[in-house]
């Protein structure tokens, strides 16, 4: 069967750097670090004292406070991120076909804050079984698919993924292909995540996963950097509202560019430590690539997974070469993880968004903190450091990688 096409109609995000999609842009291209003290609980005590929280949030700026009461903090972002989405998209649920929109969403965690607090409740009040009876319908992770689709009255394929630092990205695959196939017109896609809190820092302090550089938090987010230590923590939500191309032409919908390939590869290795010859990331980017059509040469842009650890910015330059070649030396290639943190189960919905932008606006955002490269990556490669460049993206790449071998990569060009 022929394929459909399938574009980007709108974009909204909630995020360290930016609480709209002009603000998150704007600090992407001045280079701004989101990283700073936290403050939603006293970190004193723990190992790393800092993250890329999302800053001044306060949810009755959104909602009101019985609403707010029933949603976790994750499922707040995403409810923010989908109505600038379905804003910007400019849509009229008057003459669209409810029945053949969806939503498709991705949270690595979920509701982790709800599931800490009912837990303390527990044992403060002596393990006498009192719990909020939003408990569960808070902390699950497809509970933010389900808020969207109630708030617009989708009634087409709605559900969750859950794939670690994958799942926002596996969320727009999975959207693209049931488009393609003539399943659905349209869906608000995306991710969230909002795991800023004890337990989440506690536990990823264990794995020795995140920077403890907390004396300069600022600088702490360094992917490809010699001095790197761990990633940062960060939190937010991204969406994207994509559609079938003939439906957004007759609906007469701004269009940003075309989503055209997806690819998924598990790297079948390790639970959290990627294959070290990058394996999969370089099946997954092949994939996506072979999936839109898109030759190797016509591919400007790579907004890479780079998370500022130790053996992951090894392996995955280490896949672009093997698998680009000499134009390898010709890509931009950028972590905007250095300037937001790591929004685990929403990294790929915002860098999706930072990949359409840099395409609309000809500019690459960078890779800031990049004070020594590491020695083992090529010197050779465009790592766009510390300072945004000008070019002409006509196809633009991103790549998500989750605990667990999940790989994830998506593909998007200009329009013709």
């Amino acid at each position: 069967m022929e394929l459909k096409r399938v574009v980007v109609t709108g974009m909204g995000a909630i995020t360290p750097i930016g609480k709209t999609i002009d603000e998150y842009w704007n600090n992407l291209v001045q280079g701004v670090s989101g990283a700073a003290p936290i403050t939603r609980f006293d970190a004193t005590q723990f190992k790393t004292q800092f993250a890329c929280e999302v800053k001044d949030y306060k949810a009755t700026d959104y909602f009101d406070r019985k609403e707010a009461r029933k949603m976790d903090m994750f499922a707040q972002f995403a409810v923010i991120a989908a109505e600038q989405a379905y804003q910007d998209a400019g849509i009229d649920l008057q003459t669209i076909d409810q029945d053949m929109a969806g939503v498709i969403w991705g949270a690595g965690i979920g509701g982790i804050i709800t599931f800490l607090d009912e837990t303390r409740g527990f044992v403060k009040n002596n393990e006498v079984p009192r719990f909020n009876p939003f408990f569960i319908p808070k902390m699950i992770s497809d509970i933010a698919a389900g808020h969207i689709s109630i708030k617009y009255g989708f009634r087409g394929p709605n559900y969750g993924t859950v794939s670690a630092c994958a799942s926002a990205s596996h969320a727009i695959g999975s959207a693209f292909d049931l488009i393609r196939l003539g399943k659905a017109e349209m869906f608000i896609t995306g991710g969230s995540e909002a795991a800023i809190n004890e337990a989440g820092v506690g536990g990823f302090n264990a794995m020795q996963a995140i920077s403890t550089r907390n004396d300069d938090p600022a600088t702490a987010s360094r992917p490809f950097d010699k001095g790197r230590d761990g990633f940062v923590m960060g939190e937010g939500a991204g969406a994207l509202v994509i559609e079938e191309y003939e439906h957004a032409v007759k609906r007469g919908a701004k269009i940003y560019c075309e989503l055209v390939g997806s690819g998924m590869t598990a790297d079948a290795h390790h639970i959290t430590a990627p294959h070290p010859e990058g394996k999969g990331a370089q099946r997954v980017m092949e994939n996506a690539l072979k999936d839109g059509n898109i030759n190797l040469e016509e591919v400007d842009y790579i907004n890479v997974h780079g998370t500022s650890t130790p053996l992951g910015d090894i392996a995955e330059p280490l896949a672009i070469q093997r698998l680009f070649g000499d134009h390898a030396y010709k890509l931009n290639i950028s972590s905007t993880k250095s300037m937001t943190g790591h929004l685990l189960g929403a990294t790929g919905a915002i860098e999706a968004i930072a990949s359409i932008l840099a395409m609309k606006n000809s500019i690459v955002p960078p890779t800031i903190n990049q004070f020594e490269l590491d020695p083992e990556i090529d010197p050779k490669l465009n790592l766009t450091p510390n300072k945004a460049q000008e070019r002409k993206i006509k196809v633009a790449m991103s790549n998500t990688f989750g605990f667990g071998g999940h790989n994830a990569c998506v593909v998007f060009k200009a329009l013709d």
